[in-house]
């Protein structure tokens, strides 16, 4: 099955040096291209934003704390799946997903 990929558009602006030299070391080291680096950068924050709007509704965070290895592989992974969105639409589907399989292998009740 061929992938159907969202059309893409560019988008150019004047940013400070030092902060354009912080941009391309991180993204250097993510092994990803500018293009999924930026994308994820500009992702992350408009989810963060969303958040914070969402504050009023019912809704708990969850934060842990990742080695490094274990966190640059889920940035990495997320490069490779352009369906997934983020980290939390991520881990959001894999707690959904963990808890589906529970319910549908717990036996019948009679």
């Amino acid at each position: 099955m061929e992938e159907i990929k969202e059309k893409t558009k560019n988008l150019c602006a004047h940013i400070p040096e030092s902060l354009h030299n912080r941009v391309r070391e991180a993204q250097q080291s993510s092994g990803m291209t500018l293009n999924e680096y930026m994308t994820m950068l500009i992702t992350e924050y408009y989810d963060r934003k969303d958040k914070t709007v969402m504050k009023d509704k019912n809704t708990r965070t969850l934060a842990i704390e990742l080695s490094v290895e274990l966190f640059d592989a889920l940035d990495e992974y997320i490069a490779r799946h352009p369906e997934v969105k983020s980290k939390k639409d991520l881990i959001t589907s894999l707690i959904v997903k963990l808890l589906e399989d529970e319910k549908d292998a717990a036996p019948a009740e009679e």
